[in-house]
């Protein structure tokens, strides 16, 4: 029997609820598996560290992080640690995490269920079987680019400086996960970029082209500025299959893809580092699209499946484990299908269910799907 290694870390807010249901559908798989178990450790990170440790994530949790198979990963943040140190603030536990695994690959589906089109703030005509995959580079780009500073200058006005860089190899093997990814669904690729007023625009086409000639020539690729992806999204989302784009624009289009499908709670997304040499395994960490809600966070009213889908990703990108990927995806859409909503999707006429209730639900239609 297969032993697959999975740290979770589910942070604060509503991170801790969600994880949870996550940790339903794992005894779940260790119950009723004849040939893969998960050995589960957990640990601290975000606020939750920082209140522990004095540091967004420890030393030992990146050990664990490194060993492990795969990460799942909750949310972090909240007012309580507004003023902590820059350094310290509970994001950074979060950044270290992508940096130090070189978790270079985000890969964030944005899907409609058919179930909650009406729930979606387009037309049900744009966005029902919406099925957008964006592939944003994680560790590059202006978030990571240096000089990044704030100075006084002479005259006493402030200058602030964010570093915009990429290298010819940060750009090409983004878009080889992008190309790998179109060859097992529509077969078509747009880059997005700003080649127009950027130079990282004008290198990221020039070598997207070179990779698309010698790796994907069967591909279809098309081109696109960013801000035009962004208005096309609203327009006709539904013309795209895989968007692979730089750190910054791939947060903005994500968050813009995510809420076309109703609701951030029901978007997962998956952080993918390079092929082991020896093993072909890659570095993972799974974790839903939604932050930490402290609004929300301890009144069991957050939505569990942009988690629970999550871990259907680490099924299928980790674990090897595409059959059992489908029956996650499967059911929710069943879950969903008999009208269980909770209140960030909540509709007229559905049954408002909370957390648990629904992780619940989405286990009990497993169990149905797996007779």
């Amino acid at each position: 029997m297969t032993t697959h290694s999975l740290l979770l870390l589910p942070g604060d807010g509503i991170g801790v609820e969600t994880i949870a249901e996550v940790e339903r559908l794992i005894a779940f798989f260790n119950a009723k598996s004849n040939t893969a178990r998960f050995h589960v450790e957990r640990d601290l990170v975000g606020g939750a560290a920082y209140d522990a440790h004095g540091v967004a994530v420890t030393d030992e949790a990146m050990d664990k992080a490194q060993k492990a198979d795969a990460v799942m990963f909750g949310a972090v943040g909240g007012p309580k640690w507004a003023s902590v140190p820059y350094q310290h603030r509970p994001e950074a536990g979060l950044l270290r995490l992508r940096k130090d695994l070189d978790l270079f690959a985000n890969l964030r589906p944005a899907i409609c269920y058919p179930a909650l089109a009406d729930a979606s703030s387009l037309k049900r005509e744009l966005v029902e079987g919406l099925d957008i995959m964006i592939v944003r580079e994680l560790t590059g780009g202006v978030y990571f680019g240096e000089p990044k500073e704030i100075v006084t200058l002479e005259n006493g006005e402030k200058r602030a400086v964010d570093t915009q860089l990429y290298t010819t190899h940060e750009i090409e093997r983004i878009t080889k996960v992008a190309f790998d990814l179109a060859k097992k669904r529509r077969n078509l690729v747009h880059s997005a970029e700003k080649h127009n007023v950027m130079r990282t625009g004008v290198l990221w086409k020039q070598v997207t082209t070179d990779v698309h000639k010698s790796y994907a020539p069967d591909v279809k690729l098309e081109h696109i500025l960013a801000d035009n992806c962004a208005m096309q999204l609203i327009r006709n989302p539904k013309q795209f299959d895989v968007i692979v784009t730089d750190n910054l624009f791939g947060d903005v289009l994500s968050d813009e893809a995510a809420m076309m499908t109703g609701s951030l709670g029901m978007l997962p997304s998956a952080s993918l580092g390079a092929p082991d040499p020896k093993t072909g395994r890659r570095k993972a960490l799974y974790e839903p699209v939604h932050g930490s809600a402290p609004d929300i966070a301890g009144q069991g009213l957050a939505n569990p499946i942009a988690t629970i889908a999550s871990f259907g990703m680490a099924l299928r990108y980790s674990f090897d484990m595409g059959k059992e990927a489908d029956l996650v995806d499967q059911a929710i859409a069943r879950v969903l299908d008999k009208g269980l909503r909770t209140g960030d999707i909540m509709q007229p006429g559905m049954t408002k269910v909370g957390t648990s209730d629904m992780g619940k639900a989405v286990e009990t239609e497993l169990r149905a799907l797996t007779v």
